[in-house]
């Protein structure tokens, strides 16, 4: 069977759409990110996880790689904004499905797909640590506002 065959029928491949289909078609990912304090979004997050996994171990592709992690923590940043702004915004994103696409793209030899990720590998590298940076900002944010808030409502 032809690797490319085999990768498209392998279980996590299966997961691996099962888990698009789950967040992004039944909007469970938007969902989820109404739960408080940035929970939903973290762990909405970490179904991420499988298409990193499978894009580093399975296709070997580190710009693959940088340019899903990229989605991925877009996707939390966005869904991090306050006062359900995110999650409105959650609902038109699509991470997993913009994820799946790019993989789809080097299972099949996609070459624009290829060429893109190649050329924007530095680009994902950078806006990872800015991503991360950024999330870790609006988590302190949120907890400030909701101190804030408690402060104000209960002296």
């Amino acid at each position: 069977m032809e690797r490319k065959e085999r990768l498209k029928q392998s279980k996590l491949y299966g997961t691996m759409q099962a888990i698009t289909a789950y967040l992004d078609k039944y909007y469970l990912d938007a969902i989820a990110g109404i739960v408080p304090g940035g929970i939903g979004d973290a762990v909405s997050a970490l179904f991420s996880l499988v298409h990193v996994y499978f894009s580093l171990f399975k296709l070997r592709s580190i710009p693959l790689t940088l340019a899903i992690l990229n989605n991925a923590l877009r996707d939390v940043l966005l869904g991090l904004i306050p006062f359900y702004v995110g999650d409105v915004i959650d609902f038109f994103h699509r991470a997993n499905k913009k994820n799946m696409a790019l993989i789809d793209g080097f299972i099949n030899d996609d070459q624009d797909i290829i060429r893109t990720v190649n050329r924007k590998a530095l680009q994902s590298l950078v806006l990872f640590f800015v991503f991360v940076a950024a999330i870790f900002l609006m988590l302190w944010l949120l907890v400030w506002i909701a101190g804030k808030i408690g402060t104000a409502l209960f002296t």
